[in-house]
């Protein structure tokens, strides 16, 4: 007898297998399919919460676009702030601009000079030292002066723009 012919309980090993394939096969579609369809529904979850996002988006770029509004702006700025558009009067050229900023420069340099003269000007002398050594005559040193170190105030001038 073949492995074809032999029979298990009146049915034949091939049909036996071939059922057995066939549950297995009717097994992984049910899985599949109930795997996809969890996948589909996630899907599909996560598309209405992009679709939310998107209308938020929208949303918030209307109110930024509202709030943005230069008569609004200037609304508030006048009722809170008092501040008005500035007149044509107070145009400056570049050449008003370029002294101001040497004025300013000179000022500041002049500050400068005053606090390191009133620095200077606190400073005492050390006294002089004696040191005796191995001979029997003395020297005089003076001891060194510190350094002085003072904060350099800068100028916000462009490289080039002052002359």
């Amino acid at each position: 007898m073949s492995l074809f012919d032999r029979r298990v309980r009146g049915f034949r090993l091939v049909d036996l297998a071939a059922m057995g394939v066939l549950a297995a096969m009717i097994l992984g579609v049910y899985l599949a399919k109930t795997f996809a369809g969890r996948e589909r529904a996630e899907i599909a979850s996560v598309t209405r919460q992009i679709d939310g996002e998107r209308a938020r988006i929208r949303l918030l770029k209307a109110e930024v676009s509202h709030l943005e509004q230069p008569g609004r702006i200037e609304r508030l700025s006048e009722s809170y702030l008092g501040l008005k558009p500035v007149a044509i009067t107070h145009d400056a050229t570049v050449d008003e601009l370029t002294l101001a900023l040497r004025k300013q420069a000179e000022l500041d340099a002049a500050k400068r000079a005053k606090a390191l003269a009133e620095a200077q000007a606190r400073i005492q002398p050390a006294a002089p030292v004696a040191i005796q050594f191995a001979e029997p005559r003395m020297q005089v040193a003076q001891a060194p002066r510190p350094a002085l170190i003072l904060p350099v105030a800068s100028v916000g001038v462009a490289p080039g723009g002052l002359q």
